[in-house]
């Protein structure tokens, strides 16, 4: 019956999703391009495919992203058998970087007023970036003026082909969908941007629109080109129906977070320790493992050095070892300042929508430290305090006589029948005491006013 009512969740979780051919869908990006938007827009445009959809519109604020998801993005867009409009709004929004790129893929190019496209110079995830971009050129400077005004072009030879890669692509994709070439060009060789009304003066866009509805009456009865076959669209009287991420997009858009990542693998390496140092505890181990995956799967989508990692790592080894061993806080600050460098240089770029956030690591270092001088002072004292159980427990113990004896006999300890051993003569009643014990047989010596 769960599997069944599971079932049926899910089976109407999707036909919530399904538009029928008088609907558009609505697909609303607001931040980087990354493994969630991706996940995200794919998934949009074959639920439009599957139900029949007449229109996709990815309504875009982004200040760029990765490559990698940028082109899943792309390629889905080009195979799509349902048109695809992508709408930089609301006003203020902008399209930078890898927000042009799919700008330009799409069939129908639109912008509200005053939002903005461009700067798609790729930049390097590593610091240093792929190079500066050039100067435009000043038309009435002479040819000597203009060399040295111009920046360099990319110094190093993975410099020039990332470039030179991304200008073919976006003009490759400009010449398809019958947009400004020479613009697109300038967008990644000089980091060019323009504004809406700019963009549509220069063939850049199609459409600058108030809003949805206003994108849907100026596309009306335009044609398209829809995987190699002509299109008209007919968009006057669309309902649209906005989609919004669901539980996975969602999840992906949080783990590939690089605070929350960087939060998982400290979870997970918590987690470790504590089943490590209580074996079968499960719980720590299973919640340790399952955030130590999550964040590997993040690292894997993410600007990581590994050796931020390791410092990080080391940071919290020395912060232990303080406690073991008399460094008067050389080892602790060093574990400190360890941690602190290795959490900054963890996400390795100059990309702002990349990197930990400072106040986060300062924070988490702090906590680090007070919870791991805590947990280990806590486990030292422990380690000192006196042997209250087991056979260990019973050394130093007194018990009674329950006969004379002088060898072999018995006492009786803790409300227990012992068989004991002594060199020299034991009375009956008499109190002993245990200084040793040999298998099950404790040795004692007779108690006396000096014991």
């Amino acid at each position: 019956m769960a599997v069944l009512a599971m079932v049926m969740l899910l089976a109407v979780c999707q036909s919530g999703a399904r538009a029928d051919p008088e609907q558009a869908l609505l697909l609303e990006v607001d931040g980087i391009i990354g493994p969630a938007s991706s996940d995200f827009i794919i998934r949009g445009i074959e639920d439009a495919e599957a139900s029949g959809a007449s229109l996709v519109i990815i309504r875009v604020n982004t200040p760029g992203g990765l490559d990698s998801s940028m082109r899943d993005i792309i390629r889905k867009i080009l195979a799509s058998a349902v048109p695809v409009a992508t709408y930089v709004a609301p006003p203020g929004s902008r399209a930078a970087s890898a927000g042009t790129y799919i700008l330009y893929a799409s069939h129908i190019a639109a912008m509200a007023p005053a939002t903005n496209l461009g700067a798609a110079t790729p930049v390097s995830l590593s610091p240093g970036g792929l190079g500066s971009p050039r100067k435009p050129a000043d038309d009435n400077a002479d040819d000597d003026e203009e060399k040295s005004d111009s920046a360099p072009e990319p110094a190093t030879a993975m410099e020039r082909k990332a470039v030179n890669d991304a200008v073919a692509y976006i003009k490759g994709l400009a010449r398809m969908r019958g947009r400004n070439v020479d613009w697109a060009e300038k967008a990644v060789r000089e980091a060019a941007s323009l504004t809406a009304v700019e963009a549509l003066d220069q063939g850049v866009i199609d459409v600058v629109a108030r809003d949805v509805d206003d994108l849907l009456t100026q596309i009306h009865g335009r044609e398209v080109e829809v995987a190699d076959n002509p299109k008209v669209l007919d968009t006057e009287s669309l309902s649209v129906e906005t989609v919004m991420p669901d539980w996975r997009s969602k999840l992906l858009g949080i783990i590939t977070n690089p605070n929350v990542a960087y939060v998982l693998m400290l979870l997970g390496v918590y987690g470790l320790f504590f089943e490590l140092s209580n074996p079968g505890s499960i719980f720590p181990g299973v919640t340790g493992a399952v955030c130590l995956l999550l964040a590997l799967y993040a690292f894997q989508v993410l600007p990581v050095n590994y050796a931020g990692v390791a410092l990080i790592l080391l940071g919290i080894a020395l912060m232990i070892g303080e406690l073991f061993m008399p460094s008067f806080g050389a080892m602790g600050i060093g574990g400190g300042i360890a941690f602190i460098v290795g959490s900054l240089i963890l996400m390795d770029t100059e990309v702002e929508a990349f990197q930990l956030s400072v106040p986060l690591i300062v924070t988490v270092t702090a906590v680090t430290a007070l919870f791991v001088f805590s947990i280990i002072t806590l486990a030292v004292r422990q380690r000192r305090r006196a042997v209250v159980s087991g056979r260990e427990e019973l050394i130093g113990s007194v018990g009674e006589a329950m006969d004379e004896f002088t060898g072999s006999g018995r006492i009786q300890i803790h409300g227990e029948s012992w068989s004991a051993r002594s060199a020299e003569r034991i009375a009956r009643g008499q109190q002993v005491k245990v200084t040793t014990i040999d298998g099950l047989t404790l040795v004692v010596e007779p108690l006396t006013k000096e014991n």
